[in-house]
């Protein structure tokens, strides 16, 4: 009865810990945003902040396969022994 008890204690504490905020973030209030970094002329926007740069979420083309090519042969894929 107790390892039951703490296993629901557990899976509580766990489903609470999953738990976030759905707002939007901002700085907290009367601090300012992040220095503009090197070489920048101004400081960033909040929105160009949060926005993830291509290198970080590239996009998917819709670039299908074209012509399909044979394989070469391969010397190294040798069956199992």
């Amino acid at each position: 009865m107790r390892v039951r008890r703490s296993f629901v204690v557990i899976a509580l504490a766990a489903a609470l810990a999953g738990c976030g905020s759905t707002q939007a973030l901002k700085p907290a209030p009367g601090t300012p945003l992040p220095v503009a970094p090197y070489g920048a002329t101004a400081t960033p926007a909040i929105k160009d902040l949060l926005t993830p740069s291509v290198q970080a979420r590239p996009r998917r083309t819709g670039e299908v396969l074209t012509r399909s090519q044979e394989r070469q042969s391969d010397e190294y894929d040798l069956p199992p022994r």
